[in-house]
């Protein structure tokens, strides 16, 4: 039986994935972990240039500890990306998206918790942790999103999209300030090493919610036959009307470039500030690059639904391009302009807000340009590739130029995906779907 739309509590259960698994990418990818990944004993520390760095050999190979960190997450996405397509396809046909959703959730959970074990001395398994816990973070959310125009009417994808957002936001910054207490605190030892236990049970335990909200088979597909090939042509029927759809392929286009800087930004921003930042003291920027964390996230719910709001008012497009643009600006400022904790702070409360929105409009203008179909997942996990794709390449040319040059010469490649993200989206045909009022 199909989902009643724009049900409050079924709107609530799905929104509450948000609040479950945000804590991976706060706690495990923005947060503690960066700053515990860099105070690690057995890094092998060089100075270049009059620089510092910590370099690790991997597969008898030297690397500075972030670029094979930002080469991990970079395969994590390339996996996902073959993965995804062919298991939305199967779980279109057999209408068991919940049931794929939950398997990601458990494995990118389970792998946050191992996280407890992480040694720069065995740093092969501790690379392993990051590796799937990504997977398992990143496959979950294509049969999550696919959810969304299941559950509302377009009119309410933005509004909805954004309260799912809002609520990440908020449940992923309680937890990091529980976390923070008890390592600052030093109630017990190896505070940092049990945060990423705790990430794992609080992203395992909120997604109950989900689960039980949220029903398995929405359309009652009955399968029958080899799965396998059924999903194949499942994917193929998607792949037809997708290329049809002139509006969808430019919007996705545009979403591939700009998502490069978004996403990568969003992963390496913490070590730039680790390692381009004149703090005083170390523990000033400990503290320091908390707090920019804690203003990021609690900003990013006023710009989830402030960009909602514009997007009513102007159009989805419209909207983006404003955002995206101030990206360009922000890039260039961090480039040229922050040195200094304070112009870090500033940076950030303002990335904040144009991360909100542009993560909660990215995925409901997608939502509305959908075709009528039950084959949400199929497209949705076009819209996740496209996503990692775009990380891939995003995290391995900022590790690379890291490796020839410096993090802040990294900075400049994400000035250009903004630019050519901004004119594609020019190049978005109007549609009703995306029109404001």
């Amino acid at each position: 039986m199909a989902i009643e739309l724009n049900n409050k509590k079924t709107i609530n259960a799905w929104t509450m994935y948000d609040w479950a698994n945000s804590v991976y990418p706060l706690v495990i990818t923005s947060a503690i972990f960066p700053i515990f990944y860099e105070k690690q004993e057995g890094w092998i520390e060089k100075v270049v240039d009059g620089k510092t760095i910590r370099t690790v050999e991997f597969l008898g190979i030297d690397f500075v500890n972030t670029e094979l960190y930002s080469y991990v997450i970079s395969l994590s996405y390339i996996i996902i990306a073959f993965l995804s397509p062919m298991l939305s396809g199967i779980a279109d046909y057999s209408g068991s998206k919940k049931s794929y959703m939950r398997f990601f959730c458990y494995l990118g959970a389970l792998a946050c918790m191992t996280f407890f074990f992480f040694d720069v001395s065995n740093i092969g398994l501790g690379l392993l942790s990051v590796l799937l816990s990504s997977i398992g973070f990143s496959g979950s959310l294509v049969f999550y999103n696919a959810y969304l125009p299941e559950i509302a009417t377009p009119d309410l994808h933005d509004k909805v999209s954004a309260k799912g957002f809002s609520r990440g936001y908020i449940g992923a910054s309680l937890l990091l300030i529980l976390c923070l207490i008890l390592i600052m605190g030093e109630f017990i030892p190896d505070a940092a090493r049990w945060a990423f236990v705790l990430t794992g049970v609080w992203w395992l335990g909120f997604s109950q919610i989900t689960f039980r909200g949220l029903p398995n088979n929405v359309y009652g597909h009955k399968p029958e036959g080899n799965r396998f090939a059924k999903g194949f042509k499942e994917l193929k029927k998607v792949w037809q009307q997708f290329s049809d759809n002139k509006a969808l392929k430019r919007y996705l286009a545009s979403f591939f470039v700009y998502s490069m800087g978004v996403q990568t930004i969003m992963i390496m921003a913490v070590f730039f500030g680790t390692k381009e930042i004149a703090w005083e003291t170390p523990e000033q920027k400990d503290s320091g690059l908390i707090i920019s964390i804690l203003v990021i996230q609690f900003i990013a719910v006023a710009g989830a639904y402030l960009t909602a709001f514009i997007s009513k008012k102007i159009g989805n497009i419209k909207a983006l391009g404003i955002i995206v643009f101030i990206w360009v600006l922000i890039c260039i400022g961090a480039y040229a302009l922050v040195y200094t904790p304070t112009g870090f702070y500033i940076t950030a409360a303002i990335i904040g807000f144009v991360m909100g929105g542009i993560q909660s409009l990215s995925r409901s203008t997608y939502s509305k340009l959908l075709p009528e179909t039950e084959d949400h997942a199929s497209f949705f996990s076009f819209y996740d590739v496209i996503e990692k794709l775009g990380i891939v390449i995003g995290t391995f040319g900022f590790g690379f130029i890291e490796g020839m040059f410096s993090i802040r010469e990294s900075v400049l490649m994400l000035i250009v995906f903004f630019i050519i993200g901004f004119v594609l989206l020019l190049r978005v045909p109007k549609t009703e779907a995306l029109r404001g009022e």
